[in-house]
């Protein structure tokens, strides 16, 4: 904007970002906050995803993390399991805490909901919710279950789980006021958004058509059903 002024007329830098400042014109560069963090005295496990968020069946590969959101009575974190097969959220678990407990919820609500099949690969980064032994514990007591992780803070790793927070942010979050709204609230909101807007009817570029996930998931039993 300074440059665009005929030499003898531009403001001096100072001036430029004095004014600026008053007017709410600064950019702020956001710099990366991850929740999780790496407990150095666990033993990790190897990356089995390598980045690659497809699935040739649903229940072979989820893929999981959790975030927070600021609501009046405190934070909100949710923790979410996706499918990568269709992009269906098939699990997930909303608390006050970010305890192991949150991600332990979490995969009880997707298992009950949605099973697995045998040899299941079920990935996160190495966050020590991940890597407790509370969560390692239940998924030793689900037999055939393949912990995979990919390293703390890099977002590539997890990048479509990333891509669904996102997602759920800009469509959700930043349109609602939450810092004026109760936990309990936002809660809900996040519940039907993911449960009748997000699973069924929203389209997702990664699926054939654009389909929604649980469209697909739907057309995949269909046709595996005629071919038995």
């Amino acid at each position: 904007m300074r440059d665009a002024l005929p030499e003898t007329q531009r403001p001096s830098y100072g001036k430029c970002y004095r004014l600026c400042k008053e007017n709410h014109l600064l950019m702020h560069k956001r710099r990366p906050n991850s929740l999780t963090k790496a407990d150095s005295y666990t033993s990790q496990n190897d990356d089995l995803v390598r980045r690659n968020f497809t699935a040739p069946a649903p229940g072979t590969k989820y893929i999981s993390d959790m975030t927070e959101i600021k609501c009046a009575d405190g934070k909100l974190y949710l923790a979410a399991i996706l499918d990568c097969f269709d992009g269906a959220v098939v699990g997930y678990a909303m608390r006050p805490h970010m305890r192991a407990s949150l991600c332990c919820d979490a995969f009880r609500n997707a298992v009950s909901r949605y099973g697995y099949q045998t040899g299941l690969i079920l990935h996160s980064d190495h966050g020590s919710q991940y890597t407790s032994q509370e969560y390692r514990t239940l998924l030793a007591q689900h037999e055939s279950i393949r912990q995979s992780m990919g390293r703390t803070h890099c977002c590539f790793d997890n990048a479509r789980m990333e891509s669904f927070f996102a997602t759920l942010k800009k469509e959700l979050i930043y349109r609602l006021h939450c810092v004026s709204m109760k936990r309990e609230q936002v809660r809900q909101l996040i519940f039907r958004w993911i449960e009748t807007y997000y699973n069924r009817l929203r389209r997702n570029t990664a699926n054939e058509d654009n389909l929604p996930p649980l469209v697909k998931r739907r057309r995949w039993l269909s046709a595996q059903a005629q071919v038995a």
